[in-house]
């Protein structure tokens, strides 16, 4: 595309926006025409946990008809006639965006604009149309950095020419969000290559964390792949909350939902702390606290049966008689000992409540032979303290691949060092 093609395209999308001025007779808000349609702004507010307020609005397309009625914004994207004209109007919605964005000034706020796959495609063909694009943001007033291109995540598998436009896009200076992360073809290799600043996750993994832990769990570890990447992480749909409590255990940077602020044509133009994210702020704090101390009850029995095992073990009673009371605990599986190089010693004493196996198809992983588990953290910090009572957080047991914790303590017998552990069943969490 030539110059002049530019010019006559920013032309012509220029002749279907209008503003309506404001009491000191400067444009206040903008409007554009397509077709039927009328097309104005809502921004939604994007927070940060930690500063407690917005640092970014997510741009969306309000459409009315010539009636007042409100339109679908797929439906009137759907009921284009042609691919071109479709992309005119992504490219009518982003600049209608920033002009109502620009005149209501936020200072120091990412505009986050969702951006068509295809018309991001082309952007790596057509150098004289992004840069044309680029010249009219900074004419308007907007920094670029301040710009977070928005494109659906599943794309990157469509299409080859995806990297050649994440380039042409991040040259000019603006970030890149990848959204609906987490379904469909989301793949941290792609990720990890892109490498983009912003990854919005998408909302059914949250739906699917409200009811269950283990997928919550699941989300957390997830986020922290992404951090891995380099990549703040964004959780939009945050409804109530429970679910900021949720987006706050997963580690989460960025929240975007109802539970905070809806879409409306005014951007928050006060920018101090949020009284709804300082009430999950007070919330989380509370919380917290319960869970750590319920976290300590429910496993003091054990830390203390554990402890009380080391002296039976030292004057050579058998590790099944040292460990009874451990063993006799609800929800207790089996102990053993480890010698200095994490390596087990003689055989497991197991709960007369345990099952024989939990898992059928996990029966091999049951014989221990000469099992070695120095890696384990339980091993690790048991040696680094001898004689502190150290507890892991819930991990994945190799025996019938169930959550499990381990509560271990090093000890010194004969002149020998040796860590005695017990697991116990954290199935229930």
């Amino acid at each position: 595309m030539v110059d002049g093609e530019v010019e006559q395209m920013l032309k012509a999308l220029y002749g279907a926006i209008s503003a309506s001025p404001g009491p000191d007779g400067q444009p206040s808000r903008w409007t554009a025409r397509h077709g039927p349609h009328q097309l104005t702004s809502a921004f939604q507010p994007i927070y940060s946990f930690p500063h407690r307020r917005p640092v970014g609005y997510e741009a969306l397309v309000r459409v009315s008809d010539l009636h007042g009625r409100s339109v679908s914004p797929v439906a009137a994207f759907e009921g284009v006639a042609s691919f071109e004209d479709q992309v005119r109007l992504d490219r009518l919605c982003r600049l209608l965006h920033v002009h109502n964005f620009v005149t209501q000034g936020p200072p120091d706020c990412w505009l986050f604009l969702n951006i068509h796959p295809a018309v991001f495609l082309q952007a790596a063909r057509e150098h004289d149309l992004l840069s044309g694009a680029v010249d009219t943001v900074h004419h308007l007033g907007l920094p670029t950095q301040r710009l977070v291109l928005e494109v659906t995540e599943d794309v990157m598998a469509r299409d080859q020419c995806f990297e050649a436009a994440v380039e042409a896009a991040r040259a000019t200076g603006c970030l890149l969000a990848l959204d609906d992360f987490g379904v469909g073809h989301s793949n941290f290799d792609r990720i990890w290559r892109i490498r983009p600043e912003i990854v919005k996750l998408d909302r059914s993994l949250l739906q699917h964390a409200r009811g269950s832990r283990r997928m919550a769990r699941v989300m957390a570890q997830m986020v922290s792949l992404l951090h891995e990447c380099g990549a703040l992480v964004l959780l939009e749909g945050v409804e109530s909350r429970e679910d900021a409590q949720l987006a706050m255990d997963a580690d989460v940077d960025l929240v975007q939902g109802f539970a905070f602020a809806h879409p409306n044509p005014d951007v928050l133009m006060d920018s101090g702390v949020s009284e709804e994210l300082e009430g999950v702020w007070s919330l989380f704090s509370e919380r917290h606290a319960q869970v750590r101390r319920d976290y300590d009850e429910q496993l003091a029995p054990f830390r203390n049966a554990l402890a009380l095992a080391l002296q039976p073990l030292q004057q050579g009673q058998g590790l099944a008689v040292a460990c009874a009371p451990f063993l006799r605990l609800a929800g207790s599986q089996m102990c053993y000992l480890l010698d200095e190089e994490g390596r087990e010693l003689g055989a497991r004493a197991a709960s007369p409540d345990a099952p024989t196996h939990d898992d059928v198809r996990f029966l091999p992983m049951e014989r221990a032979g000469d099992a070695r588990w120095a890696r384990r953290p339980y091993f690790r910090r048991a040696v680094e303290s001898v004689g502190e009572i150290q507890v892991t957080r819930p991990y994945l047991s190799l025996r019938g691949a169930k959550l499990c914790i381990t509560v271990s303590v090093a000890y010194w017998t004969s002149g020998r060092l040796r860590v005695l552990c017990g697991d116990l069943d954290w199935g229930q969490a």
